[in-house]
C-alpha cells in the first residue's frame, strides 16, 4: 500500500467495494458530483462484483450464456489478453473459481479446500468487446485490474466537471492528475509505519499490491497462479507507475509471476519489486528513491 503527501485541500472519503477511497481536490465537490462518482461505482459493481447475488458475475456463475460486460470492458479485456499471454496463463480474468475454491469466496470464509487452477482463456469462454459468451458457469473475477478501471473512471468524471487538479486514491490505486507533482512513499508491507522508498508522480498511477494484505489460512493470500490455483510466495509487494489506474493494476499482478522484461510489450511503465527474500528489483527509469 503506497502512502502519500497531497497538497490538496478539499477530501471527499468513503467505502466502496469493500475498500477506502479518498479523493483529494483543489476544491470541494458538489453533492450532484459525489452522486455522479457514487453512481459510476454502483454500476461498476453490479456488473462486476462476485460477492453480490445480482451482479452480472454472479448470473454468469451459474448460467451459461451470452452477457453484456459493459462499454469499459474492451479496454480490460485487451489488457487482460497481453497480461494472460506475457505470463503463460498466471493472471487471468478466469480465475474466480480458484479464488472460491481458496477462501476467497463471497462469504469470507477463508476456509481453502482443494486449489482449482482457472479454465484455458478460449476453450469455454469467449470475451470480445463488451461480450462475454461462456459454454458453461464461470466467475469472472476482475481483481487484478478492475479497481484500477474504475479509478480510471471517476478520474475521467471529475475532468469532465472541470476539476483538472486531484489524486483519486483507492486503497493503494491512485491516480494522480494536475500541475504539482504528489509524493509517494512505498509502504513496506512487514511494518505499515515504515516505507522502502518514495516517488514523486504527476499525472500518472500507482499501483501496489502486496501478498500480506488479505492474507488467511496456512500462505493463502488474494494474488492465485491462474495455471494451478495456488497463492505465489516469490513475490512480498509490487509497485507500478503507468499512464493510467488499470494498467498499473494489473501490471502490479503480472510481476509476482514475471519480471519486468517480460511486460515490456504490456506499456512503458516504472516498477519495483521486493522478492520474499528481500532482494528487490526496479525498473531502469525508475525516478523515486530506495531506503533500503
Amino acid at each position: 500500500m503506497p502512502s502519500k503527501t497531497s497538497k490538496l485541500t478539499h477530501a471527499h472519503r468513503f467505502e466502496a467495494i469493500g475498500t477506502h477511497w479518498s479523493i483529494e481536490t483543489d476544491r470541494s465537490l458538489s453533492s450532484d458530483l459525489k452522486e455522479k462518482i457514487d453512481k459510476c461505482i454502483r454500476d461498476f459493481d453490479v456488473i462486476y462484483s462476485r460477492f453480490r447475488d445480482d451482479s452480472v458475475v454472479a448470473k454468469m456463475s451459474v448460467v451459461a450464456g451470452e452477457y453484456d460486460v459493459g462499454a469499459d470492458s474492451s479496454k480490460l479485456v485487451l489488457l487482460y489478453k497481453k497480461l494472460y499471454n506475457a505470463t503463460k496463463g498466471a493472471v487471468t480474468p478466469w480465475i474466480g473459481e480458484g479464488m472460491v475454491a481458496g477462501g476467497y469466496d463471497k462469504n469470507y470464509s477463508l476456509v481453502p479446500s482443494s486449489p482449482i487452477p482457472a479454465p484455458k482463456w478460449d476453450d469455454d469462454i469467449k470475451w470480445r468487446g463488451r461480450t462475454i459468451v461462456t459454454k458453461k458457469p464461470v466467475i469472472l473475477d476482475v481483481g487484478a485490474a478492475g479497481k484500477g478501471l474504475l479509478v480510471d473512471k471517476i478520474a475521467v468524471i471529475l475532468q469532465n466537471e472541470g476539476i483538472d487538479n486531484f489524486v483519486v486514491d483507492a486503497s493503494g490505486d491512485i491516480c494522480c492528475r494536475g500541475n504539482e507533482s504528489q509524493t509517494i512513499g512505498l509502504e513496506n508491507p512487514y511494518d505499515s509505519k515504515k516505507v522502502i522508498g518514495s516517488i514523486d508522480i504527476s499525472n500518472a498511477s500507482l499501483c501496489a499490491s502486496a501478498s500480506n494484505r488479505r492474507r488467511w489460512a496456512d500462505g493463502w493470500h488474494h494474488v492465485l497462479d491462474g495455471r494451478t490455483g495456488i497463492s505465489t510466495n516469490e513475490v512480498a509487494a509490487t509497485w507500478v507507475v503507468a499512464k493510467t489506474a488499470m494498467v498499473a493494476d494489473g501490471l502490479a499482478t503480472a510481476l509476482f509471476f514475471v519480471d519486468g522484461k517480460r511486460l515490456s510489450s504490456v506499456a512503458d511503465f516504472q516498477f519495483v519489486r521486493l522478492m520474499s527474500n528481500g532482494k528487490i528489483q526496479k525498473s531502469d527509469n525508475f525516478v523515486g528513491q530506495l531506503y533500503i
